[in-house]
Parts: C-alpha cells; sequence; structure tokens
C-alpha cells in the first residue's frame, strides 16, 4: 500500500532531473560539468561553504579543508591557493567591485578584507573573542556591499542581528535579534544588496527571506519560497538563492537541518520564481548534500558547493 506514493515521489524527482538538475518555470534545464573542477594531485575538498567569481570568471572556493582558498580557472584549471594560515572557520564567500576577497570565519569570529592572493587588507571583529557589539561578532555568517562602499555582516550563529559598517570598517548601526517578528531572525545565514541597496537576509532557521532598505528599515519577506543558505545577485538583480523546500518547524524552533532535498531558486526583485532547478539530496555528480553556497557567472554558469558532499560543481544550461 505504501509503494505507490514513494514511486511518485521518485517519479517526480526522476522528472525534476536528478543529475541533470532540471526544468524551472521557463523550460530551461541545466547539466553538469563533469570533471570540474581539476583537483591538484593529493588534494581533495572538505566542506564547501563558499564559492564567488571574480571579474576574470576565476572561481574561488572556499572550503573547510587544507589550501582554504582554491582558485581556478574558468575551466577548472587550478591557478593558487592561500588560507591555512588564515582561516580557522570557513563559510561564505564574496568578491567585491574592486576585486578585493571578503571572507567570513564563523570559528575566529571576525570578516576579513583580502587582496585575491591572500593579504589581509581589513579585519572586522576581534580575532578568537566572541561579542555582541561595535568590535565583536559571535560566529558571523556572510557580508555584502552596498553602492557607497557600506559592508553587512550577517552575524548570525551566535547572533541574530545584521552589523553595517563604512567601506573603511567604522561602525555605523545594527538591526535584529533573535525571534520570528519582522526584523528578527534565527540564523541569519547569508546577505546579499541588490543595484537599489535593498539588503536581502536568508533568516534561515525561520524558513524566509527578509528585505530592508540600507539603514535597516524592514520592507517586506518571503516565507513561501524556500529554506534559504547561500544568495548571489546578478547585474540585473537576479537573486539566485540556494537551499532546500520548505520544511516543518523543529523542536527547538528552528527549521533546515537536516535539509529535506536540495533547491536552486532564480527570483526577482518581487520574490516572482525565473527559474528552479534541484535534487533530492546526494553524491552522484550533479546532486548536492547540503548545498550551502551558490555563484553564477556573466555566462550563466552556475558554480555551488556542498557541505556534506564536501564538493564544488559547476551547471552550464543543457542544449
Amino acid at each position: 500500500m505504501n509503494r505507490f506514493p514513494r514511486l511518485v515521489v521518485v517519479l517526480v524527482w526522476m522528472w525534476l532531473g536528478c543529475s541533470c538538475l532540471a526544468a524551472g518555470n521557463d523550460n530551461s534545464s541545466y547539466r553538469v560539468v563533469p570533471d570540474w573542477p581539476k583537483l591538484p594531485a593529493g588534494s581533495q575538498f572538505g566542506s564547501v561553504p563558499g564559492i564567488a567569481i571574480d571579474s576574470k570568471e576565476r572561481v574561488f572556493v572556499f572550503h573547510r579543508g587544507a589550501n582554504r582558498l582554491m582558485i581556478f580557472e574558468r575551466d577548472g584549471t587550478f591557478a593558487s591557493s592561500w588560507g591555512d594560515d588564515l582561516i580557522e572557520g570557513a563559510h561564505h564567500l564574496k568578491i567585491d567591485r574592486d576585486g578585493s576577497v571578503w571572507l567570513a570565519d564563523y570559528r575566529a569570529h571576525v570578516v576579513r578584507k583580502c587582496t585575491a592572493d591572500g593579504k589581509v587588507l581589513l579585519t572586522l571583529g576581534t580575532p578568537k573573542t566572541q561579542g555582541e557589539d561595535a568590535t565583536h561578532f559571535y560566529q558571523p555568517t556572510d557580508m555584502a556591499f552596498a553602492s557607497n562602499g557600506d559592508i553587512y555582516v550577517s552575524d548570525g550563529y551566535g547572533n541574530s542581528r545584521v552589523v553595517q559598517f563604512d567601506r573603511e570598517g567604522k561602525y555605523i548601526r545594527t538591526w535584529g535579534k533573535k525571534g520570528k517578528a519582522p526584523g528578527q531572525f534565527n540564523t541569519p545565514h547569508a546577505i546579499a544588496v541588490d543595484s537599489k541597496d535593498r539588503v536581502y537576509v536568508a533568516d534561515r532557521g525561520n524558513a524566509r527571506i527578509q528585505v530592508f532598505d540600507r539603514s535597516g528599515k524592514f520592507l517586506y519577506l518571503w516565507d513561501q519560497l524556500l529554506v534559504p543558505w547561500g544568495f548571489h545577485v546578478g547585474p540585473k538583480d537576479e537573486i539566485w538563492v540556494c537551499g532546500s523546500s520548505l520544511m516543518p518547524v523543529a523542536s527547538d524552533g528552528s527549521t533546515g537541518l537536516p535539509p529535506k532535498d536540495q533547491l536552486m531558486l532564480k527570483i526577482n526583485t518581487k520574490g516572482k520564481i525565473l527559474e528552479r532547478f534541484g535534487n533530492p539530496g546526494g553524491r552522484m555528480p550533479g546532486e548536492t548534500d547540503w548545498v550551502h553556497c551558490i555563484a553564477v557567472s556573466p555566462r550563466g554558469e552556475v558554480y555551488v558547493g556542498d557541505i556534506q558532499g564536501k564538493r564544488a560543481q559547476k551547471f552550464v544550461r543543457a542544449p
């Protein structure tokens, strides 16, 4: 009696594409690029929480293994690596308009701005010291940048807030606290800013995306899309977000762990879904296991990294 519902679920996911990561509502589809990237001999990824693309279309993979930050050419050729003597706990990674590389180190309670070859230019937070004030974070998760250079940090595992700094690292303001009301957070896990300086927060534990103006004024929220884990904002304000389908709230009041499946959405600034693809979760090529981060190239190539699968993968639109 129970076989039929299970068969329906399997057939639905087969239709969604599994290793071909399938169709969105515009009938597009994506396929995994085999053997991308080409790791150096003897190397392997740890969990991959961060991924980003620079202006040369090099792909920066931030992971929790040796050679913390690994850089690959677009074709997957290994270019260089650094970070072992700098990073304790890799989380999200961003590259700003000037090409600087920003790293969220949740174990060291800091966010660092670096050159592309690893020289530290700025440190926000106090290394190895947790707190909740203008100079301390408690396991920060991500960072994003306004058009004037202001820096927004989701201070996100130990605290439940967003912290805003100017481009030089001077503290401006904080907003948010633990809770479910608009403007409150339960694990603000990622953050992004669009061309209008709207600030998007992946409120993972509340299974929603909240949107604020540049000064932290609450604008609106989307709570019927997915459990959000990571963001990428494209040049036309197309917002890519990875995570899982909506899940029931857990006994501790949070949701999202373990993820029920794997989902990538492309949405507009009104929250309308433009594309979607995903899989039930797994470690075959093209599947993801706790997908954590997403980046999209100017050519529309989609790069993702996952935690349990310990991989970075590249997807291109199928013919």
